[in-house]
């Protein structure tokens, strides 16, 4: 077998365990002899179809058996895996296929809308839904192997990440980044064979796919995969499937635990909860160590495939609100901007060097070449490390805003709130949420002579922006406070405008 990357990973799970159950979504299952068979006969559809090496194929769509076969046919092929939010707007869709030229989109049912409206300005050739039409394109497919040279090293997803500059930049994430980051959540996490892990945080998020998913498939769990987080329905789920393994951003943990159900409800198969995406709340935490349930919790990027820092059960209360230690296949630094080691209680920005960070951001050698200092990934993210080595978190050098674990960048909605006719100068800050964690704010300052209406000003973003990009508030300023040089404070905004 010449394919060392993902698209062997069914193939080698067949000869090894066929009969074990790899998927479950909804009543049906399919065990790993069945997920190799459909994932080779895709990989003959698409290609019949005119899909190539180092092609792209596009996935947009909520969490389904499809979504992983797609992922895996594109790695049998040598062709490119991209996967889209389906939060996004029409747009912004557009806008990831164009730029990452993708001559294949693989969608589902709910978004036909959607891709019958996208324009005629991108690459895309073939459309194929999933549902009746993938069926019968899997079904009349062959199922002889495809001995298609892949290594470590070629481009396997290319992941957008929403960039400052407010473009989304596609984070190229190699066979061997996504391979490396699994045998690290492997070490870190103790999983084992009969793993059970509800997938219920989207696959085209790179913690649901890459810190549960490919993990608990690489092992030879079974993972049960869900449209949409529900907290009534979770509970359901665990009991019914006798989950082992979830992850879940705060926000998902605390509806549970907030649930009428919480007291009651049979958790007692509940092995691992990881969370990510940001800290962990201590009163959440306490919560579920009354319930004998222990967070695992994780710093990561997009550019690291994620998984960076983690921090183990052990050390869950001792070290709470801390990010970890670096991942057992991975290098951190908390460093100076000349790159020398930060000291205790010194904050610094993470860096990040390891088998599972990415080459680069897709078609952009600047903005890469911008992102590296000798060798070491720059997070932009600020921090502090302790006298035993845990690193700490303390700010956002990029202004990131984050949502419901989903990241938001002010200069995407800021890009678009300028193009309102009657508003002249804007800044987005996160405030404080009791359900989101924080959400966006708008300040804006209108033109002269202009009756601005901040509801009006929402309204204008629908469509434009995914919802969870969209600020819950807007405020009226005069001016926005800047240095000398013209370069606005964004510190000053969120003392200024920044209480709940």
């Amino acid at each position: 077998m010449r394919n060392e990357g993902l698209g062997s990973w069914p193939a080698r799970r067949a000869r090894k365990t066929p009969h074990r159950t790899a998927l479950i979504h909804g009543e049906a299952t399919t065990d790993y002899g069945t997920l190799h068979a459909r994932t080779t006969r895709l990989a003959h559809a698409l290609r019949a179809r005119g899909v190539r090496r180092g092609d792209r194929i596009a996935y947009l769509g909520p969490n389904h058996p499809s979504y992983l076969e797609t992922l895996f046919a594109a790695g049998t092929l040598g062709a490119v895996f991209v996967p889209l939010n389906i939060r996004l707007a029409g747009p912004e869709i557009a806008y990831q296929l164009a730029d990452s030229g993708a001559r294949a989109l693989v969608y589902g049912p709910s978004h036909a809308g959607l891709v019958a409206g996208l324009p005629g300005s991108t690459d895309v050739r073939l459309y194929l839904e999933t549902g009746a039409e993938y069926e019968t394109a899997v079904a009349e497919a062959p199922e002889e192997p495809i001995d298609e040279p892949v290594g470590p090293d070629d481009t396997c997803v290319i992941m957008y990440t929403s960039g400052t500059t407010g473009r989304p930049k596609g984070a190229m994430l190699t066979h061997g980044n996504l391979t490396w980051n699994a045998v690290n959540v492997l070490v870190d996490t103790d999983l084992i064979a009969d793993e059970r892990a509800l997938v219920s945080a989207p696959l085209f998020h790179t913690a649901g796919l890459n810190m549960l998913t490919l993990p608990v498939l690489l092992k030879g769990g079974a993972c049960v995969l869900v449209e949409a987080f529900d907290p009534d329905a979770t509970f359901d789920l665990i009991e019914r499937h006798r989950i082992t393994f979830m992850f879940g951003v705060p926000t998902m943990y605390d509806q549970v635990a907030r649930h009428p159900r919480w007291a009651e409800s049979d958790l007692s198969s509940l092995r691992i909860l990881t969370c990510g995406g940001s800290p962990v709340p201590t009163p959440l935490i306490a919560k579920y160590q009354e319930r004998g349930l222990t967070f695992l919790q994780g710093y990561g990027m997009t550019e690291a495939a994620p998984g960076t820092l983690f921090l183990d059960a052990e050390h869950a209360v001792s070290k709470a609100g801390s990010a970890g230690v670096p991942h057992f296949f991975s290098d951190v630094r908390v460093v100076r901007p000349d790159l020398t080691p930060v000291d205790v209680g010194e904050t610094g920005e993470v860096v990040v060097r390891g088998p599972h960070v990415m080459p680069g951001y897709w078609g952009l050698p600047e903005e890469t070449a911008a992102s590296f200092a000798d060798g070491w990934f720059r997070s932009g993210d600020a921090a502090q490390v302790d006298e035993d080595g845990y690193v700490h978190i303390v700010d956002r050098i990029k202004d990131m805003i984050i949502s419901g674990g989903e990241n938001v960048y002010p200069a995407e909605i800021e890009d678009q709130l300028l193009a309102h006719p009657d508003i002249v100068e804007c800044a987005v800050i996160g405030v404080p949420d009791d359900k989101w964690g924080e959400v966006p704010r708008a300040v804006v300052v209108p033109r002269e002579g202009a009756a601005l209406d901040p509801d009006e000003v929402l309204a204008s973003l629908a469509g434009r922006l995914a919802k969870y990009k969209i600020p819950k508030s807007v405020v009226l300023a005069d001016e926005l406070p800047r240095t000398a040089s013209g370069k606005l404070l964004k510190s000053r905004v969120r003392t200024r405008y920044g209480n709940p």
